[in-house]
C-alpha cells in the first residue's frame, strides 16, 4: 500500500485519540500538549563528495537570520573534478536546477538520504547544478511559510547572476559553485516532488508577478504534485470522498490560517487569478497510475491549458506505480524512463526567445 493510501486510512480525530491533537501516521503526530513526533525523514546524510556519481555537495546558508538553508550539488566538470578549480569550458556553461523536496510540508530536509542520493544522481546524469532548499516546516511553522523561505532562496540564486557584487540585502554571501562563469542562467528550472512540485509551482508564479531580471526560467518540473479540489473527479466516488476528505484535513494541519480550505490558491490552482502569469514556457508533469493524487496532477495540466497561459505542458505517467515510487526504488525500469525524460526535459529546453 502506498503511503498517500496509508495516510487515508490512519487519519483520525484528535478526539479518538487520547492525548493525540492530530495523527497523520505513518506521517506525523502532534500530541494536545504540544510534542511533534515525526515518524519518517528524520535520518540524515552530511554534504560531500558521492564516488559513485563524481558529484560534490556542500550547505550554504541563504538567510543567517533563520533555518533557511540549500544544499548545492556540483557534477563531475573539471580534469581533476576539484570543486574549487575553474571552470573548464566557459563556453559551455551548466544548466541550474532549484529543487524543492516532498514530505508534506511537515517532514524531511535537505539532508535526508532519499532526496539526497535523487540529486547525486539527477546532477550526474543531466550535467546540472542542483540548488536543495532547506524551508522552514509545518506545524512548528505553518504555511505560508515554507513558501516565504523557498522565495527567499530563490532570490539568493537570482543574486548571483545579478551584475552586482554583493547578494540581496538580508541574504547570505555568493556562493563561489553558483558563479556565472560556470551556470547558464538563461536556463534556469524549478523543481520538486508531492508537496515540494506544489511550491516549485508557486515559485514560478510568483516569479511571473515579481520578476526575477537576470534568469531565465525555462522550465518547471512536477513530480506527483499535491493539489486537491472539493469536488471528487474519479469515477471510484467512494475512494475520490476518502482523498478529498483526508486533503482538507491535512490542508488545514499545514495551513490553520486558510479560510478557504481546498478552494485555497496554494492548494487549488483552479482558484488562482495569476496562473496565467507563471514564469516558464514549459511544464512537465509526472503523475504515477496507483497514485491517488494522480487526479489532480491530471487536472492541474487541464486547467493550465484553459488559464491563458501560452506555454507548453507535457504529461508522463508510470503505468503500475505509486506515489514517488523513483526516490524509494530508483533503479526500477519506470524510475529509469523518468529520470531519462527529466534528463532529456534539462538538456533540450531552451531559452525562451
Amino acid at each position: 500500500m502506498g503511503l498517500i493510501n496509508m495516510l487515508m486510512d490512519s487519519v483520525t480525530s484528535a478526539e479518538n485519540n487520547n492525548g493525540m491533537a492530530f495523527d497523520f501516521s505513518p506521517l506525523i503526530r502532534v500530541y494536545k500538549d504540544g510534542r511533534v513526533e515525526r515518524l519518517l525523514g528524520t535520518a540524515t546524510l552530511p554534504a560531500g563528495f558521492d564516488p559513485q556519481t563524481g558529484v560534490h555537495s556542500k550547505d550554504v546558508n541563504v538567510i543567517s537570520s533563520s533555518s533557511v538553508k540549500v544544499r548545492v550539488y556540483l557534477p563531475k566538470y573539471s580534469k581533476n573534478n576539484s570543486p574549487e578549480s575553474e571552470y573548464q569550458n566557459p563556453n559551455h556553461k551548466l544548466p541550474l536546477l532549484i529543487y524543492f523536496h516532498g514530505g508534506g510540508f511537515c517532514i524531511e530536509s535537505v539532508s535526508s538520504p532519499t532526496f539526497h542520493n535523487h540529486l547525486n544522481l539527477l546532477a550526474s546524469q543531466a550535467n546540472v547544478v542542483v540548488v536543495s532548499v532547506e524551508y522552514r516546516r509545518a506545524p512548528e511553522f505553518p504555511l505560508p511559510i515554507a513558501y516565504h523561505d523557498s522565495w527567499a532562496a530563490v532570490h539568493w540564486v537570482h543574486s548571483h547572476a545579478s551584475p552586482s557584487t554583493a547578494a540581496s540585502s538580508g541574504s547570505g554571501a555568493r556562493e563561489s559553485w553558483l558563479h556565472n562563469s560556470r551556470i547558464d542562467y538563461s536556463r534556469v528550472f524549478l523543481a520538486g516532488d508531492s508537496s515540494g512540485a506544489n511550491i516549485a509551482h508557486h515559485m514560478a508564479i510568483r516569479a511571473g508577478l515579481e520578476g526575477l531580471h537576470y534568469i531565465n526560467l525555462a522550465g518547471l518540473v512536477l513530480l506527483h504534485p499535491f493539489f486537491a479540489e472539493k469536488d471528487p473527479i474519479s469515477p471510484n466516488a467512494d475512494a475520490q470522498h476518502r482523498l478529498v476528505e483526508f486533503a482538507d484535513r491535512f490542508w488545514k494541519f499545514v495551513c490553520p490560517d486558510t479560510t478557504t480550505g481546498l478552494d485555497d490558491p496554494l492548494v487549488n490552482p483552479a482558484f488562482d487569478p495569476n496562473l496565467k502569469t507563471m514564469a516558464c514556457d514549459n511544464v512537465l508533469i509526472f503523475v504515477a497510475e496507483k497514485d491517488p493524487l494522480r487526479v489532480w496532477g491530471l487536472r492541474y495540466k487541464e486547467i493550465l491549458g484553459k488559464s491563458g497561459w501560452r506555454g507548453v505542458a507535457q504529461l508522463m505517467e508510470a503505468r503500475g506505480e505509486d506515489h514517488v515510487f523513483h526516490l524509494f526504488n530508483p533503479s526500477c525500469d519506470n524510475a529509469v524512463a523518468l529520470m531519462d525524460k527529466l534528463v532529456l526535459f534539462i538538456n533540450s529546453t531552451q531559452q525562451r526567445e
